[in-house]
């Protein structure tokens, strides 16, 4: 995958903020379409994709449970 995505949850990262969870959906994303930045008549379609990401990436990461740590609220 993306060696640039950086893994979010604990241990691994202790604070996770709104700013790292878009990053990591705008890498996924760009590596999946393979543009860095979308044509103009792409960019509404790139940037809905981005939000999703972000989306679940926020969801799965505030409803998984790792063993011996406490549940917290990513976003900061």
């Amino acid at each position: 995958m993306c060696r640039s995505i950086k893994t979010l949850r604990e241990p691994f990262t202790e604070d996770v903020t709104a700013d790292d969870i878009e990053a990591a959906a705008l890498q996924y994303v760009r590596k999946i379409s393979g543009f860095r930045v979308p044509a103009a008549h792409n960019a509404e379609a790139f940037d809905k994709a981005v939000a999703a990401v972000a989306a679940a990436t926020r969801e799965l990461l505030e409803t998984i449970e790792v063993r011996g740590s406490a549940r917290r609220s990513p976003t900061g």
